[in-house]
């Protein structure tokens, strides 16, 4: 399914770093501020969607109407702040092995997250030298829909400038995995979280793996 692959799009938070335990923490505390019930294992099945979407989600769920732009803006700036609060986030184990593999491979990477947090975007020229220029990077701010939409992965196919079938995505969440396969492009699903594999395989991953260094470890097999 890889042979003959020329860009891999590549999510963020629990592929390249080991963040989404913090996430998920940061927005059950922020919702807990707000008198709002949740768990924190909900929000790893909300990963890949944009603040104001996980924000209105839950508003509307928990009192029945959305927030206001502006409002939104504000709960997330608050949450990101919280995220930043519980400290340095780790590389996620495998993640450098898999991005020396593509690049050795000649397979150029490209950002799509639904995330804004510049405290880990910022960061990937350090902890990823090379990997991913900045005219290569999709972020919550570049789309209007975030995933499950398909939009943040038919912007980063863009950027690439060749056909879908030169092109697949490495993904750690069912909705990031619904939006690739919506925009229809061949996908790697590595469970690094607490998600089931089951999870995966209804959304129709063509691939998936149980850890990023078994991931890692396959890739040049896969790419050859």
């Amino acid at each position: 399914m890889l042979k003959n692959k020329k860009y891999a799009l590549i999510d963020m938070d629990g592929v390249l770093y080991d963040s989404m335990r913090y996430h998920t923490k940061a927005w059950h505390q922020l919702m807990d501020e707000l008198g709002l019930h949740t768990t924190r294992e909900e929000f790893y099945l909300y990963e890949g969607m944009t603040g104001t979407d996980t924000i209105n989600l839950i508003f509307k769920r928990e009192r029945g109407y959305t927030v206001s732009p502006e409002q939104a803006r504000e709960l997330y700036a608050r949450k990101a702040r919280i995220f930043i609060e519980y400290g340095s986030k780790e590389v996620m184990p495998g993640a450098q092995q898999m991005i020396d593999n593509l690049l050795q491979a000649g397979i150029r990477c490209v950002l799509v997250t639904g995330s804004a947090q510049n405290s880990l975007i910022s960061r990937l020229d350090d902890d990823f030298p090379g990997a991913f220029p900045h005219d290569m990077r999709v972020t919550a701010l570049d789309v209007t829909h975030g995933k499950p939409d398909p939009e943040p992965y038919l912007k980063g196919l863009a950027k690439t400038g060749v056909s879908p079938e030169e092109v697949f995505v490495i993904e750690n969440a069912p909705l990031g995995v619904r939006a690739a396969k919506a925009a229809g492009l061949d996908t790697v699903a590595v469970t690094t979280g607490p998600i089931p594999r089951k999870a995966f395989e209804e959304e129709k991953a063509d691939l998936i793996f149980d850890s990023m260094p078994q991931f890692a470890a396959r890739l040049p097999e896969l790419l050859n």
